[in-house]
């Protein structure tokens, strides 16, 4: 299995396609690389595609720190730089949406443009702390087994919660929920949790920039991607219908042609 040591923290990591344009996608808290599976089978052909757990998540390593949003940035960044794949595209949901703002405000020589998938430039709303506090207590001292279908109902739109022929996908992303390392999934959450924002600085960001959001996002919703786009210079914004939070896992055809679009419409 392919890892790299980044920041003294063995990442794992998938590279597919070697042609192209270079796309880095960044996942979400809670989850892992293959949540972008339907679009790296969709791009690979034309484009190399490259994509990591965060520390904490997946296959990479849980240390005891380096949760915050600046440490996994600086994950990423290296990351980019040892796989020499600079500047590129990227692709950050939610979480990795975050961490690729940081990159374009920190290392804008690294990029060629962005696609912000149901993210966020704010600090997390305090209505929303007591919920998300109650819930981290309970994986820190119980574990995420209690959590689980709570997580899936806010991270997925209703459309495919109740589609029959989805049920086993459900259980499959419920599995890949589970199978974290509790104390990293913590940790990294905290990280999220209480991060900083950066809605006044993602206006010196000059590079394209797509923000897609899911039409029933709860996490995430429009008014935090209407925010985003009226800071960045010429950011167009496209709703996905019937999506919730998961939108590249919930309407991947609808994600897949948008991100194709993106990158046609800024390549000679």
């Amino acid at each position: 299995m392919p890892f790299l040591s980044i920041n003294g923290v063995d990442l794992y990591y998938l590279e597919e396609g070697k042609k192209g344009e270079t796309l880095v996608f960044g996942h979400s808290m809670l989850f892992n690389l293959h949540m972008f599976d339907q679009q790296v089978d969709y791009l690979k052909k034309d484009h190399r595609c490259i994509r990591l757990d965060f520390r904490g998540h997946g296959r990479s390593a849980s240390p005891d720190d380096g949760y915050d949003l600046d440490t996994q940035t600086e994950d990423f960044v290296q990351l980019m730089r040892a796989l020499k794949c600079a500047p590129c595209h990227l692709v950050g949901f939610s979480m990795g949406g975050m961490v690729a703002l940081r990159v374009a405000i920190k290392y804008p020589e690294l990029i060629k443009s962005l696609i912000l998938i149901d993210t966020s430039s704010e600090p997390e709303a305090k209505k929303e702390m007591m919920r998300n506090r109650a819930m981290l207590f309970i994986a820190k001292h119980i574990g995420l087994k209690p959590i689980a279908n709570k997580v899936l109902h806010m991270f997925f739109g209703k459309t495919f919660l109740n589609d029959p022929a989805r049920k086993e996908l459900r259980t499959i992303w419920k599995n890949h929920f589970l199978a974290n390392n509790r104390e990293g999934i913590v940790k990294a959450v905290e990280g999220v949790l209480y991060r900083e924002g950066v809605t006044d600085k993602i206006g010196e960001i000059q590079h394209p920039t797509t923000i897609l959001v899911g039409e029933h996002d709860q996490l995430t919703d429009l008014d935090k991607a209407e925010i985003i786009q009226s800071n960045i210079l010429h950011a167009s914004l496209k709703i996905i219908p019937r999506a919730g939070h998961m939108s590249p896992v919930e309407e991947p055809d609808i994600v897949n042609s948008l991100i194709e679009r993106h990158l046609k419409s800024i390549l000679p």
